[in-house]
């Protein structure tokens, strides 16, 4: 066997490995930093236990870009570490067409074709255009279970981003 088959084979396991212990995730977070006083912040996030995390590391090298930490350390009892990328240029450039040239077989496939034109999207300025945020927050919501787990809720985000229009425009 050649060494590009080999190659080829581990990238085939790695995709099936973040299909199984992966997430294209969007988080939406508050900030007072943004206009629209929330900002999206997309990750790939891996997790495994902490004595098997040698695969975590593998990923790590393959896409030449994250890091690995401990997964929750408020938990005393969450023995995981977790690969995560953020930097939206590393997603561009090594993880999105990693993923294009390796997809995933579960409904995961889906969340990251979400993922990747939202990214797409913010690496062309579009999150910073009223109309095209909630867009972009409304398909982050369809991602992952449908929003089931997160932090807020998307009528109350789509209120915030209504009142704080409207603050501005009634002075």
């Amino acid at each position: 066997m050649g060494a590009d088959n080999q190659q080829e084979r581990l990238n085939q396991y790695l995709a099936g490995y973040v299909d199984g212990e992966g997430s294209f995730h969007i988080g939406i977070q508050r900030s007072k930093n943004v206009r629209p006083g929330y900002q999206l912040v997309p990750e790939l996030h891996v997790s495994q236990n902490s004595d098997r995390a040698q695969v975590l590391k593998i990923l790590k090298n393959t896409l030449d870009c994250g890091y690995i930490k401990a997964n929750h350390l408020a938990k005393s009892n969450d023995n995981t570490s977790v690969f995560v990328v953020r930097n939206r240029k590393d997603l561009i450039m090594k993880v999105i067409p990693f993923f294009e040239r390796h997809p995933m077989l579960s409904p995961k496939q889906e969340d990251f074709l979400k993922f990747k034109d939202i990214v797409k999207a913010m690496d062309e300025g579009q999150h910073l255009k009223k109309n095209s945020f909630k867009k972009l927050v409304r398909i982050a919501f369809s991602m992952n279970g449908n929003g089931k787990y997160r932090k807020f809720d998307l009528s109350e985000i789509e209120a915030d981003l209504e009142s704080s229009e409207t603050i501005r425009q009634n002075p």
